[in-house]
């Protein structure tokens, strides 16, 4: 069994605590408007490894990861691979690494599998209603549902994540809805607002796909500080 993976970053500082090191694993079914790696969408090969081979290489970077840092798969959507996830995580387990699932929660496999090899889940909120979903990445909402449901009864530990895009969802209303929508979830970590940047916006041109957008400047970071401080209160 080999994996697909699109890069790994063994230094990582922004996926889950502490010094991590990341496995950004190639192909995902959502197409999301704000995506800054289209070049992980296809299931195209690029770098094939076997877990172990993947498991070699993480213990040569263990000795950086100290209390808080471990290993964290992200994408493209790594539950799009869920047999190589399965046993990468299992080995990552038997090492005693932190595990780390960077995730929309759409893909295939057995979730609760997975999850059980699972520390702690990056969990990425794409929009709040089926509508606003569909129009953000293509596809459906009810999977991802599914996925943070069954975190919910896992009492899985969970981080949050919403990228803010201008003239999208940087707005009180928005806010005010995306807090009503956690309130009732439990065993949140962390709540995380990114901001929508324009850093990959030429990697579409590069491979001829459209970007709906193109004329969509950066997020204010003064904006972007308020509707986290009114997420907050």
């Amino acid at each position: 069994m080999t994996g697909n993976i699109n890069s790994i970053e063994t230094l990582g500082l922004l996926d889950g605590p502490g010094v991590r090191f990341v496995v950004f694993m190639q192909g995902c079914p959502l197409r999301c408007l704000f995506c800054h790696n289209p070049e992980t969408w296809d299931n195209e090969p690029h770098l094939s490894m076997t877990p172990s081979e993947l498991i070699t290489r993480i213990t040569k970077y263990h000795s950086y990861f100290g209390e808080d840092g471990g290993v964290t798969f992200s994408g493209g959507e790594p539950l799009n691979q869920p047999e190589f996830l399965l046993e990468a995580l299992k080995l990552c387990k038997q090492f005693g690494f932190h595990t780390c699932l960077d995730t929309a929660g759409v893909g295939r496999g057995n979730y609760e599998e997975i999850l059980k090899y699972t520390d702690l889940v990056l969990y990425d909120i794409k929009a709040l209603n089926a509508e606003d979903y569909q129009d953000m990445t293509g596809q459906k909402i009810d999977e991802s549902l599914l996925f943070l449901n069954l975190c919910q009864k896992l009492n899985k530990k969970m981080w949050l994540r919403q990228v803010i895009v201008p003239g999208i969802n940087d707005n009180k209303d928005y806010i005010l809805k995306l807090k009503d929508f956690i309130k009732p979830l439990k065993n949140i970590e962390k709540i995380e607002l990114l901001a929508y940047h324009t850093l990959g916006n030429s990697k579409y041109d590069k491979l001829n796909l459209p970007y709906r957008l193109k004329d969509t400047k950066a997020m204010d970071k003064k904006t972007l500080d308020e509707l986290s401080k009114l997420l907050m209160d």
